[in-house]
């Protein structure tokens, strides 16, 4: 049986123009090997399976290379190029920190540095994950990192170029290598795809970048993973069964349903995805990339900025067409929010519900042709029952009048009890979101105002003793909850005017904005307790009243002389100085 190769390794680049996505490395480390511009020491990070170690390859290779060729690639022909492919080159020595990160090692590192090389330029040291060097070893290697041999080259890679010292930064340089592109990631594939005889899908090879997340040698794992599963040709189907990744056809349903307000298909798709094993967090989080993408459809500007295949990119283009720039901003800061809430909510799937619910109601116009949407969604077979249309079209059984004993001072509300029961479905958001119901923020409105915007002429006449007392009153009826604008309120001296009109003097622009919050709490409670619906209030700011107070000790002095000039004579006898 022939010995299988993973496509990682099978495929690994051999020169700079084969690596994949890291362009502005590649073609710096060419210049510098043309213009014999190279550093002693150089530093490859960035994250996994980009490269790092692929181009300290090259990067050996071709420097001790005898004849390489005008594009700077080695020329696979010269006895240093065949030894190294050999992997039997005396030159080129690899060292993973990871596993030999003590101070020994490095010291037998630079004992070995100290020999020249016997065939070749240079002799070149790669040391893989260098970060993993403890920092007794890092302070080791600082002189001979800093002032090697000129035979000598270090190439130090790492995914985590924050734990390294900066004493070793310092005499490195340094290149960052990028995550690679989808687009990039699926060529690759394609080609790789190409080589070995496979019929690939481009909607499937996308999928598999996606997953990777910028590290080919993670998207080659897992195009190995797929051709064992589904033979010589990869689809779509294949790819998102064996990876378990949600379809892009559950996100444009959903959304469908969505934009036409379809609540309950909405919820009843939800459920069948949890009943394939998703989690609900990954669909939320799925179905808000789906909205950014609908979003970036809305330009021909943004629409590189997709990244997927052809085929799913005119889907994304005809949904976009159909959904309004409101309805994705409005869906997004809901992702947003329940995204922060999600991990600490003990009823996750009932959250997600409301997400979508309020997601549902956005694109609605007006309350009749949502319960008209409702009615016919639930069940075609309910037999129709005529209603009025002054009563709620969601009950259908007659409501029965009950009695409920009134006390005789309180004047009775007038029957709007059924009005503020017909709520449209697209206000399903706002009662969520705001975690009480709109109609209990309407009536706590109306009754917060009722004596403000009162129609009654009662101007009982009252004393300015008669006002401090109930002020005091209000002050302490608030002092529990609100604590501060209480001990304003006691500070500060109401005075009485003509006309019912009451002046209070505040001497911030604090004060002004604390008293503008509460002012109606205030009026009311005045008008009921002194029986007068003409009161007004109004406010003086009057900074000049505030009195400045002394801070350091030289005019703390001073204040205290103007009260007693004998202050400065005690100074003088005792022959005390003021600390300034």
């Amino acid at each position: 049986m022939e010995n299988f190769i993973v496509s990682a390794r099978k495929y690994r680049p051999v020169t700079f123009d084969t690596v994949v996505g890291q362009a502005h490395i590649t073609e710096t480390l060419k210049n510098a090997i043309r213009n014999n511009h190279l550093a002693q020491s150089f530093l490859f990070c960035g994250p996994r399976g980009v490269g790092k170690t692929t181009c300290a390859r090259i990067l050996a290779k071709t420097i001790n290379c005898f004849n390489p060729t005008p594009e700077m690639n080695p020329c696979n022909e010269c006895p240093s190029c065949k030894s190294f492919n050999e992997s039997s080159s005396f030159n080129i020595h690899e060292l993973d920190a990871a596993s030999n990160n003590s101070v020994d090692d490095i010291r037998s590192l630079i004992e070995k540095v100290r020999i020249p090389p016997q065939v070749g330029k240079y002799k070149i040291y790669i040391i893989d994950e260098v970060h993993m060097l403890s920092t007794a070893a890092f302070n080791a290697f600082l002189k001979t990192l800093e002032e090697p041999p000129s035979y000598a080259k270090f190439i130090l890679a790492t995914t985590e170029k924050h734990k390294i010292i900066p004493t070793i930064l310092s005499r490195c340089q340094i290149f960052d290598f990028k995550r690679i592109t989808i687009d990039d990631i699926a060529k690759h594939l394609a080609f790789v795809a190409k080589s070995e005889v496979v019929v690939a899908e481009p909607d499937a090879l996308h999928v598999i970048a996606q997953k990777a997340d910028g590290a080919l040698r993670d998207a080659l794992s897992i195009f190995d993973q797929i051709i064992s599963f589904s033979g010589n040709t990869v689809t779509y189907k294949d790819v998102i069964d064996n990876l378990n990744v949600l379809d892009y056809d559950y996100y444009f349903k959903i959304t469908d349903f969505l934009i036409k307000g379809d609540v309950f298909n909405v919820i009843l798709l939800f459920n069948e995805i949890l009943y394939k094993g998703f989690d609900g967090h990954h669909f939320l989080m799925g179905l808000g990339e789906h909205y950014r993408n609908l979003l970036v459809c809305k330009d021909v500007v943004t629409i590189p900025l997709l990244e997927v295949g052809e085929n799913i990119r005119e889907k994304y283009k005809e949904q976009s067409a159909q959904s309004s720039l409101t309805f994705l901003a409005k869906g997004l800061d809901i992702f947003n929010k329940i995204d922060v809430q999600y991990q600490a909510n003990r009823n996750k799937r009932l959250l997600v519900e409301i997400a979508l619910m309020q997601m549902a109601g956005i694109n609605t116009d007006s309350s009749t042709s949502t319960q008209n949407a409702v009615v016919k969604t639930v069940d075609a077979n309910i037999p129709r029952i005529p209603v009025d249309e002054k009563k709620n079209p969601i009950i259908s059984e007659p409501i029965k009048k009950i009695d409920v004993p009134v006390k005789q001072n309180v004047d009775p509300k007038p029957e709007t009890q059924f009005t503020t029961v017909k709520m449209p479905i697209d206000s399903m958001g706002s009662l969520f979101s705001a975690g009480t119901s709109n109609i209990q923020k309407t009536n706590q409105e109306e009754k917060k105002n009722e004596i403000i915007q009162s129609n009654d002429k009662r101007d009982t006449k009252f004393s300015a003793e008669e006002l401090n007392v109930v002020w005091n009153e209000f002050a302490k009826s608030i002092q529990k909850d609100n604590p501060s604008f209480a001990s304003t309120l006691t500070i500060s001296n109401p005075e009485l005017l003509d006309n019912f009109i009451i002046n209070i003097n505040i001497v911030n622009k604090a004060q002004e904005i604390e008293f503008e919050e509460k002012r109606n709490d205030l009026v009311n409670f005045l008008r009921e307790k002194l029986n007068n619906y003409q009161i007004m209030v109004q406010l003086v700011l009057n900074v000049s009243t505030v009195e400045a107070k002394p801070y350091s000790p030289k005019d703390k002095f001073i204040h205290l002389l103007n009260k007693n000039p004998l202050l400065n004579d005690m100074k003088n006898a005792f022959g005390l100085e003021l600390e300034y």
